[in-house]
């Protein structure tokens, strides 16, 4: 937290290595996020990007309460959101998808984490908006029910319904791909 603190003081003094070193320190983590609520890592890659080119711009400006991670993570967010409410967003295939995720080296394994992949992808592409942002953010982004109350604007009761909700779809879409075989 004090490492950020300087980082921001320094990127908003005009510090070209501190902008860098946010880029380190947080494009994994934001392209992660990105690629997981976009299914795609080539259109993540362009969201994260034009986030970090907009940032660069806007040093000066930044105001900020509370934490920078998760700033950066909504900053994010939002034009991952933008991106898919303006339909500009590129489908790929699901190998595409999951060699992203699958990191294994045997062949049948990788054909193994494949085949859950695609059953996963469908599941999650099977429930509402809001649940499968919930469940990617508190699941793969760790972030906490409050955390996502405020990047969703909605209450903590709400965040858990949905993300209970979402869950038990979840279940019910996988146990029946599960019954199909």
């Amino acid at each position: 937290m004090i490492e950020d603190k300087l980082l921001i003081w320094r990127f908003k003094c005009g510090s070209k290595d501190a902008l860098r070193k946010i880029y380190e320190k947080y494009s994994g983590f934001l392209l992660f996020l990105a690629t997981a609520f976009l299914n795609d890592v080539n259109a993540a890659e362009d969201v994260v990007h034009d986030f970090f080119v907009s940032f660069a711009q806007s040093g000066r400006n930044l105001k900020l309460d509370g934490n920078f991670k998760w700033y950066l993570a909504t900053c994010v967010l939002n034009r991952a959101r933008d991106r898919i409410r303006t339909k500009q967003l590129e489908t790929v295939t699901l190998d595409e998808a999951n060699s992203i995720y699958c990191d294994v080296d045997e062949p049948l394994l990788v054909a193994v984490c494949n085949e859950q992949l695609q059953q996963l992808a469908a599941a999650m592409n099977q429930i509402p908006y809001e649940q499968r942002e919930v469940i990617l953010l508190h699941i793969k982004g760790q972030m906490k029910f409050k955390q996502i109350a405020k990047v969703q604007n909605v209450s903590i009761k709400t965040v858990q319904s949905r993300y209970s909700y979402g869950l038990d779809k979840l279940r019910s879409s996988m146990k029946c791909c599960e019954m199909e075989k």
